[in-house]
């Protein structure tokens, strides 16, 4: 392998072309309120351990996360359809939970029907 491939590999990798997976995103995004156990804050931020909400029905879980919800801020300028999708299929099969993994299509299609902005993966965008 070349330096060059080895390199070009490299900015692929850093520039999108590959995508974080869902348990690293929450780690970045959601780990500081919810724990990286699931268990919440009590009185704070809730468990998403065990969260009947959060195994419920997908569209449900995904307005959260483009709209906001209580104390909990709108991901929609942040993080993209499939940010979200890896997120949130990640929450909603680990510790415990049981639910259908989330496809991109229907975090999309979701942002369309409320009629969140588009995220913007610009220099400019707030994607952290």
């Amino acid at each position: 392998m070349t330096l060059r491939t080895i390199l070009i590999a490299a900015l692929l990798i850093v520039h999108g072309g590959a995508r974080a997976d869902g348990k690293a995103l929450f780690t970045k995004n959601c780990a500081a309120c919810h724990q990286a156990s699931g268990k919440g804050i009590p009185g704070a931020f809730p468990a998403l351990a065990g969260n009947k909400f959060v195994q419920g029905p997908p569209a449900d879980v995904a307005a959260v996360l483009l709209k906001g919800r209580g104390g909990m801020p709108d991901f929609s300028p942040t993080l993209s359809d499939a940010d979200i999708a890896e997120v949130l299929s990640y929450v909603r099969s680990a510790w415990g939970n049981q639910a259908d993994a989330l496809p991109e299509q229907e975090v999309a299609a979701l942002r369309d029907t409320l009629k969140v902005e588009k995220f913007a993966a610009g220099q400019m965008s707030n994607k952290h």
